[in-house]
């Protein structure tokens, strides 16, 4: 198949991903994703990787992981939606690859203006190379850390961020014009959302968000979490990420322990999705944290989890509970339950509190959770009530306004 061909059978699959998610493709940015050769920013990869719905990996550090990539088509499009680009918008992109780039010059067209900024002097050689290859000689780019201003005063209808971001900085509050909208992947308790926020005087407040994932942020905004191994290697192991204390040596050997099963009674539909309950389980259990496993620990039965990169769990003293995979509960498979298994001399009583959890998500109506961002030392008297998480710059309150 042609690149063309490609193209327009990946913007298919984009679309049908969106329906599925109940998003809805714009036409400026359909017409952006049918229009820009994303096989010109993808490097070496062959014609039919470049225009498959998936990230490409474009950089890796000296540990192999992945330090830039040309994020998948589908989150890149959906994060434009949440933007709501138009036409003459002035758009900074936190993050360069180069065809996200490209995709917001075409919507923005010739009366809007188009900035990319990345810490990395390879990549942003690397994106103004194959920008300019593509055509697009008019979007500007900037090596720098974006966690600073890049000019004093100088603001953005949108600014939409590509990596991973642990806080807010200042600058991006200043930097949004009134009435703007920032985009970002932040990552709370270890969870990443995309979020939509628009300024109300100096705080930030929501307007939806959506699940993804991107490489972290590098530069003076990076923070790193703290990872405790439960057995030898990376087979099992927590992951903590607000400087949250757990004893490591607390929990030797837990895994050994008897397991005690919790079912809840609380019900999903097959394929539905319940991603806002693990936010939730995140603001309303101490000790949150999530237990990552490898695929051969979960074959073996060493623990039940659904998703091996990262399964809310929680730590209670020398007791680890952690959502296990939902068991089918009709003969159709079409229903399932919800489950906590714990281990520890009180895993009964650790099942039990997490399951009343999810129970208690289910009874709120399965809210849909509100961010809203603060100036850091903002005065409690001065937050809306929910869980208050400490960044660095700023203070997060996550809320959940009753569903019913």
């Amino acid at each position: 198949m042609s690149a063309d061909e490609l193209r327009g059978a990946l913007v298919e699959r984009i679309v049908s991903r969106h329906r599925a998610l109940g998003l809805v493709l714009s036409d400026e940015i359909e017409s952006a994703l049918r229009a820009v050769p994303r096989h010109l920013f993808t490097g070496d990869v062959n014609l039919e990787a470049a225009y498959e719905d998936t990230a490409v990996v474009t950089k890796r550090d000296e540990r192999g992981v992945s330090t830039s990539s040309v994020s998948a088509p589908w989150l890149q499009a959906m994060m434009l939606g949440q933007a709501g680009l138009k036409p003459g918008d002035r758009v900074l992109e936190v993050g360069s690859g180069g065809y996200n780039a490209a995709l917001i010059r075409e919507v923005v067209g010739p009366s809007g203006a188009v900035t990319t900024i990345d810490i990395d002097a390879e990549i942003t050689d690397r994106a103004e190379r194959y920008l300019a290859h593509a055509g697009y000689t008019d979007v500007e780019v900037i090596c720098a850390d974006a966690e600073f201003e890049l000019v004093p005063g100088r603001t953005f209808d949108a600014i939409i961020v590509t990596v991973g971001s642990w806080d807010i900085p200042p600058a991006w509050s200043s930097q949004l014009a009134e009435g703007g909208r920032l985009v970002v992947p932040l990552r709370t308790k270890g969870l990443t959302r995309s979020w939509v926020l628009e300024g109300q005087g100096d705080v930030l407040v929501s307007r939806g968000h959506q699940m993804c994932g991107f490489v972290p942020m590098q530069g003076a905004g990076v923070h790193r979490g703290t990872g405790i191994p439960l057995l030898d290697g990376d087979a099992v192991g927590l992951w903590l990420d607000e400087g949250e204390v757990t004893e490591a040596a607390a929990l030797s050997g837990v895994l050994d322990q008897p397991r005690a099963e919790v079912w809840t009674g609380v019900t999903v539909g097959a394929g539905v999705r319940f991603s806002d309950q693990d936010l939730w389980l995140a603001t309303t259990l101490p000790g949150f944290c999530l237990i990552t496993a490898s695929q051969e620990a979960i074959d073996d039965g060493i623990v039940a989890l659904p998703w091996q990169y990262g399964t809310p769990a929680f730590v209670d003293g020398p007791n680890l509970a952690y959502r296990t995979k939902p068991r089918p509960v009709d003969a159709d498979g079409e229903l399932f339950e919800f489950g906590a298994f714990a281990h520890g001399p009180h895993a009964e009583r650790s099942a039990r509190l997490l399951a009343e959890q999810i129970a208690a998500w289910d009874r709120a109506g399965r809210p849909v959770p509100r961010l809203s961002v603060h100036p850091a030392g903002t005065p409690d008297a001065d937050l809306p009530d929910g869980a208050v998480l400490e960044k660095k710059h700023s203070r997060l309150v996550i809320s959940w306004p009753t569903a019913r």
